[in-house]
């Protein structure tokens, strides 16, 4: 099976490289990655194990690639529009993948492809040099589903493979849903991590928590307006799963959204807090927890 991951940042390039060992795989990243990938190969440390890995890598899709199985979007999701826009020769009427955080990214991708297949992960990455990644947490299977709804072969038998390479992952019929469960995650620990510059098991401090809870408690108002059901039946419940089972497993982790101001990079943070906020308008609901949250986040990208 022939797979592309493209835009691949370290999420896009560790997953490329566990599939790797069980599928032919190109990779499309950064120069300074993809030429350390073909130099030394691809160095993975953390939770999913520790090794180099080789596999085909460069800064454009060679011709050989643009017949894949799969295309994996992995790019951030400010550059989604930009990479269907580049490879829509090549997507259209393929099977491609949205492996990104937040809403929105599986509506663009449906302009350039009627074969979309949406994807959640929860894992922390963090870049420890070019193409080298850590892998430091994992909260919950990889879940890959037909967008907006549905399952089918071909989401099964990506699902396989994923596993086969020895990352937990779980077809579902109810894709939409998981994004929208971990928009939920994103949205409460990403945003409020990276202002406050402290790992996500910080965040259970009551006045901290106070914060989250806003922003949770409205991010449910905008999905039963959107007609999104959600795992947990109430705001309430989430925040107790949130507390009790999703933090102790990410406690340690640093935001990306961190490491993107760090590095001063745009943040994903339209498509999170802002994605609510905006949906939230559009519907006539107040969000200020998240509009606030969305306005510090853009204010600390000017810096």
């Amino acid at each position: 099976m022939k797979i592309v991951v493209l835009g691949a940042g370290a999420v896009g390039l560790t997953v490329a490289a566990k599939l790797s060992r069980v599928a032919d795989v190109h990779a499309v990243a950064r120069t300074r990655h993809a030429d350390a990938v073909q130099e030394r190969g691809f160095l993975m440390t953390g939770i999913w194990g520790e090794d180099a890995y080789r596999f085909s890598c460069s800064e454009d899709l060679p011709d050989a690639w643009r017949d894949a199985d799969y295309y994996i979007v992995a790019a951030k999701s400010t550059g989604t529009e930009a990479i269907c826009r580049q490879f829509a020769d090549v997507i259209g009427g393929r099977e491609v993948v949205s492996l990104q955080n937040g809403i929105g990214n599986e509506e663009i991708i449906a302009r350039f492809t009627d074969r979309v297949i949406g994807a959640m992960i929860i894992t922390g990455f963090e870049w420890r040099g070019d193409a080298s990644v850590h892998v430091s947490v994992e909260a919950a299977p990889m879940k890959l589903g037909r967008f907006p709804s549905g399952t089918d072969d071909a989401v099964e038998r990506l699902a396989a493979l994923i596993r086969e390479a020895g990352i937990r992952a779980e077809a579902t019929a109810g894709i939409r849903t998981d994004i929208w469960g971990k928009t939920l995650y994103n949205c409460a620990l990403n945003p409020l991590g990276a202002l406050m510059n402290v790992p996500y098991g910080a965040l259970v401090d009551p006045h901290a928590w106070a914060v989250v809870t806003g922003i949770v408690e409205e991010a449910y108002r905008v999905a039963e307006a959107e007609g999104v059901p959600l795992p947990w039946e109430t705001a309430e419940a989430y925040l107790e799963y949130l507390r009790t089972t999703q933090l102790p497993a990410t406690a340690a982790h640093h935001s990306s959204m961190l490491q993107d101001i760090a590095g001063g990079r745009k943040t994903e943070i339209d498509f999170m807090n802002g994605a609510v906020a905006a949906l939230a308008e559009r519907h006539g609901i107040k969000a200020p927890y998240n509009a606030c949250i969305a306005e510090l986040i853009r204010f600390r990208e000017r810096l």
